[in-house]
């Protein structure tokens, strides 16, 4: 297995999702889906480790990347002029993608997996919710927010194929990246999870900044060590070792 599969893997798995979502008004008003190759990557995980693949758990894979599309198009809304035409078009967007992973999980019949995502998908977006909330919370609790944000709908997938090997792995790399893309958003001023934050008194961002980068580079050493010690193929752990340290 090299590199260049691994991507083709996640980039077949992209293109399964479009399929399924794809409309010709969407995609000229608010174009394609909005997916994070590394989560699409831990959605394979388990089938470039080897395990089985079937219609079921390949039709599951594209529902969890598609519920994963929808709540992104509805954070990507703006709080100001959220009544423009653009606007409108991508609250659509995400209502016709969740309509789309409605259907999928109907057809399928798999209500193991139906009543796990639903739990996710409520535990995440309470997560989201949080942000609006005039409560002072420290530093570790937004970074637990973050990572229920990034990792509970793939973590509930595992669990409803007993994949839970491959739990702790994919949510510590992927709490390390998004944490990783907060710090670079900060330092930026660019609009983030941490961003909306120090709009309020619950944040200096000086000191966030040093707090983020300090937890950074422990939860780097810390995701170094889990990913050597993991038993999985050694062409994922070089891909995940690539992803940790770009």
């Amino acid at each position: 297995m090299s590199a260049t599969y691994i991507t083709q893997s996640i980039q077949q798995l992209k293109s399964n999702i479009f399929m399924h979502v794809r409309h010709r008004a969407l995609l000229q008003n608010v174009g394609e889906p909005m997916l994070n190759d590394e989560q699409l990557f831990f959605i394979q995980l388990p089938f470039l480790d080897g395990k089985p693949s079937d219609d079921d758990r390949e039709t599951s894979a594209i529902t969890v990347g598609i519920v994963h599309a929808s709540l992104f198009e509805h954070e990507k809304i703006k709080e100001q002029n959220a009544t423009s035409k653009q606007q409108q078009l991508t609250v659509l967007a995400g209502d016709y993608y969740s309509g789309r992973y409605y259907q999928l999980l109907a057809l399928s019949k798999n209500i193991q997996l139906i009543q796990k995502l639903s739990k996710g998908i409520v535990n995440r977006c309470e997560q989201q919710i949080k942000i609006y909330e005039p409560v002072k919370r420290p530093l570790q609790e937004w970074i637990d927010s973050i990572s229920i944000i990034e990792c509970e709908l793939i973590e509930r997938y595992y669990e409803a194929y007993e994949f839970t090997q491959y739990k702790n792995l994919m949510k510590k790399t992927l709490t390390y990246l998004r944490l990783k893309k907060e710090f670079s958003l900060i330092g930026n001023g660019e609009e983030g999870f941490f961003k909306k934050q120090l709009h309020t008194d619950t944040f200096n961002s000086p000191t966030v900044q040093k707090d983020l980068q300090e937890e950074l580079k422990k939860k780097q050493d810390e995701l170094q060590g889990i990913v050597k010690r993991t038993p999985i193929q050694p062409e994922l752990k070089q891909y995940i070792e690539q992803l940790i340290t770009s």
